[in-house]
């Protein structure tokens, strides 16, 4: 089936084939067209030109956007979507005053979301998960990467990879498999972390790669978590199953995890709060996308990543929401848009390629979504008629798309 769209106010990010990502000084510039049509066929962008070229006598069915804008939709690299219940209570403790740190040393945070996780049977972990998949959907979602993290034993880590496959079967957007036993050290294994990596290594990873349940491999590189030398450890033994890392790093301490990525070639290093000069460097002449989670920050009342530096040495970054239990209970990428421009001073043609053509590249999503391009999945934000794309990080509070396309079908 052909759909047409016509009278498009604005057709944004549009891009060659060849283009995968952009760095530094280029995420400045947002190609586009002004007064556009766009045409799909099934599930894929076909063509796309100026209205004055508009194909006449075309037998598609026609879409009027008139005064409203058309985009790729948000590819969010870095999500938990994939948990059981709820941390409201810890919410409160924070606002009492305790940090996040401190709920976690007292046995919150991430082991209570496994210990609530390991109880939840897992038909209910898949409809809790399948729920918050659809809202972000309705929210302009088009791909999105999951990880485990939240089960900490065998069968749990295994449950959470089930449910991220039941969701990839079942739901038709990318979505992304990542490992991420490593989240935070289970209270029996306080006394003796070494044994718990050596669980992960040793037992859950082999079951993970022969069971094809993830691409990804990640961990959380922090003090109080796992050191340098764990990541290197888990991401030498991961290696030989071929998952390539997307790492959690410099959230709270910069403690060389960055240095440790990017020798292991990780696709991502995400978080990113803290960032010396160090960092930066070794970023630099690599294919590792630095991502920023700025809802993250907000919710921890944290530092946001410094992203102006990290572009004005010429890195790209990516943008994603963290959706989570803990640290991110939100996975609306418009906010994050939001975010991105007003508290790390991100310019809205920065944030936009941040969210869509870098975070495709998060995921090795280049080829399938990320821009208006030839070829590419029909996964697409129709705006409501709105004076200017700036308008959507301007207008933080408010939801400003009318229609999200999936594979070239509007969703409900």
């Amino acid at each position: 089936m052909k759909t047409l769209f016509k009278n498009i106010k604005e057709l944004i990010q549009i891009r060659d084939p060849e283009i995968k990502k952009v760095d530094g000084r280029e995420m400045k510039e947002l190609p586009s067209i002004k007064d556009a049509w766009l045409l799909i066929e099934d599930d894929k962008i076909v063509d796309f030109g100026s209205m004055e070229s508009f194909p006449e006598n075309n037998t598609a069915k026609i879409i009027d956007a008139s005064g409203k804008l058309i985009l790729p939709t948000w590819c969010d690299s870095h999500t938990h979507i994939v948990y059981a219940g709820n941390r409201e209570l810890e919410f409160a403790d924070r606002i009492n005053g305790l940090s996040y740190e401190e709920i976690a040393n007292r046995g919150g945070g991430i082991l209570n979301s496994a210990k609530t996780l390991q109880e939840t049977p897992e038909d209910e972990v898949y409809l809790q998960s399948s729920a918050r998949l659809e809202e972000v959907m309705k929210l302009g979602t088009g791909a999105v990467e999951i990880k485990s993290g939240y089960g900490l034993t065998e069968e749990g880590e295994l449950k959470m990879l089930r449910v991220i496959k039941k969701l990839q079967q079942h739901y038709d957007i990318p979505i992304k498999s990542t490992f991420l036993g490593a989240h935070a050290i289970p209270t029996e294994y306080q006394s003796d972390p070494e044994k718990y990596m050596d669980l992960v290594i040793n037992e859950i990873l082999p079951k993970v790669a022969n069971q094809n349940l993830a691409e990804y491999i990640d961990i959380f590189c922090e003090k109080g978590y796992f050191s340098v030398e764990d990541t290197h450890k888990l991401l030498s033994a991961a290696k030989k199953y071929g998952m390539k890392p997307k790492i959690h790093v410099n959230q709270f301490h910069a403690i060389g995890g960055i240095k440790a990525g990017v020798e292991h070639k990780a696709l991502s290093v995400d978080h990113l709060e803290v960032m010396t000069n160090e960092d930066i460097e070794s970023l630099k002449n690599t294919e590792t996308m630095p991502v920023a989670l700025p809802s993250c920050s907000l919710f921890l009342s944290i530092p946001f990543t410094p992203a102006r530096k990290i572009l004005d040495a010429q890195l790209p970054i990516a943008l994603a929401t963290d959706f989570n239990p803990g640290s991110t209970p939100s996975g609306n990428m418009n906010l994050v848009l939001s975010l991105a421009c007003i508290k790390m001073k991100m310019t809205p043609e920065e944030a936009i390629n941040a969210a869509t053509i870098n975070g495709a590249y998060a995921m090795e999503l280049s080829d399938v979504v990320g821009s208006i391009t030839k070829g590419k999945k029909a996964n697409l934000i129709m705006t409501k008629k709105i004076p200017s794309y700036t308008f959507l990080p301007y207008a933080f509070g408010s939801n400003n798309i009318d229609t999200v396309y999936i594979n070239g079908k509007a969703i409900d």
